[in-house]
């Protein structure tokens, strides 16, 4: 365990936020969320002025309380600041002072129900689509595997959508970079206890994971989600490596942006022609993702790269849970948006956003992927996309005999399974499919 506990670093960092920000209301004016939020019409020195009263402990405001609520990460607020504030991480501790008022009691239990409602539903669903062997590529383990370049840290979440790490691995295998798969429910990034204010087990999950890293001894921890991306290199290491600088000393980043640093490699391993048109689903909450997948993709020979100009809000589409009118609204706008440019890919970047919108497919005249798999395509690897497949089902009884093998070699009951597909698998489905 480290020296600084967890809430002493918040609480410092807090107190530099409060020293430096001066409520000048421009992290505001900027945010794409207050139209949606109905917050717009607010004055923004007041808004900010009364977020920095709720990091204080102080009462605040219902505007401010409902800003922080709706934060969906795009960080657009964050070169708007002249002060050099991440107000983002401002928003974050804004939330944290809001759900500190419930008992720690309360906190406990909602973090707990949280939690083992992810952990179920990446246990079940993860081994729905991977047999055994396939599985244990994903680690899970503290072996010495010997000298690494990099941690591939999957989270937890990806794990539902395997194929889109299986082709990471296959990338990083073909560009000869050595590395250490770290990940799953096990090795959270402890942002669900951080959400309801369970400081002393976030702390545990989180500082647990990130001496995992640290034993690895990488140059970078490359990160798949963006949430495991801002809740590492802007909530927990920062006051880790203030106090144990040497320990700490890998750099957290984007998978993606990693791999564009080394298109120069990749390019010669895209061999195969890719005579698609595609549009690129976009988010721009990790600075730098999007542009990147971006240039992947116009690398790729064949490959035609259309700009639909699609709507880019948000780090994930998950982020935009709480105005679901909102959200349902944006996915609308992007399918058809698709549509409108004769496009024969829609292509994602994150796990989340896929599995949200990849049963879609039927209804639209456009295939819905993983832009890594166009990627594949191109180096002549295929990893089927199982979750789609499961989810056009749209059969609770057709999932369950399609997956009734891989079930019983992962000793998992029919009734956990179809609990599963009922509540998460076909559940999350923000935007009704038009049959």
């Amino acid at each position: 365990m480290s020296e600084t506990t967890f809430t002493a670093a918040l609480d410092a960092r807090a107190r530099g936020i409060l020293d430096s920000c001066t409520a000048c209301g421009k992290c505001f004016e900027v945010c794409p969320m207050t139209g949606p939020a109905e917050l717009a019409g607010n004055d923004s020195r007041a808004v900010t002025s009364a977020v920095r009263d709720l990091i204080a402990g102080e009462i605040g405001s219902a505007a401010a309380e409902r800003w922080a609520a709706v934060c969906s990460g795009s960080g657009f607020c964050i070169p708007a600041c002249p002060e050099n504030v991440n107000p983002r991480f401002m928003l974050t501790l804004a939330r944290l002072a809001v759900a500190k008022r419930k008992t720690a009691d309360q906190q406990r239990q909602v973090g707990a129900v949280a939690f083992r409602k992810m952990s179920k539903a990446v246990r079940v669903l993860s081994r729905m689509q991977m047999a055994p062997d396939v599985l244990a590529r994903f680690g899970d383990d503290d072996a010495d595997d010997g000298p690494v370049d990099v941690v591939f840290y999957t989270g937890c979440n990806l794990r539902k959508t395997p194929h889109i790490a299986l082709l990471c691995f296959d990338i990083m295998d073909a560009l000869g970079i050595r590395y250490k798969v770290m990940g799953g429910p096990q090795m959270c990034c402890g942002i669900i206890q951080l959400r309801s204010a369970d400081m002393p087990v976030s702390e545990n999950v989180s500082y647990r994971t990130s001496d995992r890293f640290a034993a690895a001894k990488p140059s970078h921890v490359l990160a798949w989600c963006p949430t495991c991306h801002i809740q590492f290199s802007e909530v927990v290491l920062p006051g880790r490596k203030a106090a144990e600088p040497q320990k700490f000393g890998f750099e957290m980043a984007p998978f993606v942006t990693f791999i564009a640093d080394r298109l120069d490699r990749l390019k010669p391993l895209m061999k195969h022609r890719v005579e698609k048109r595609v549009a690129l689903h976009e988010h721009p909450g990790v600075a730098g993702v999007s542009e990147a997948a971006e240039r992947i993709l116009r690398a790729i020979p064949g490959l035609e790269f259309v700009d639909t100009a699609q709507p880019s809000v948000g780090y994930m589409c998950n982020q935009l849970n709480a105005l679901p009118a909102y959200k349902r609204d944006l996915h609308k706008q992007v399918l058809e948006a698709a549509a409108d440019a004769k496009v024969d890919v829609l292509a994602g970047v994150y796990h989340v956003c896929h599995r949200e919108l990849c049963s879609h497919e039927r209804d639209w005249p456009f295939e819905v992927v993983n832009f890594l798999e166009l990627v594949g395509a191109s180096m002549g690897i295929t990893r089927e996309d199982g979750f789609k497949r499961l989810k056009k089902l749209q059969d609770a009884n057709a999932i369950l005999a399609d997956v009734a093998e891989l079930a019983k070699a992962h000793n998992l009951s029919l009734d956990l399974v179809q609990d599963v597909v009922l509540g998460e698998l076909l559940a999350e489905q923000p935007l009704e499919l038009r049959r």
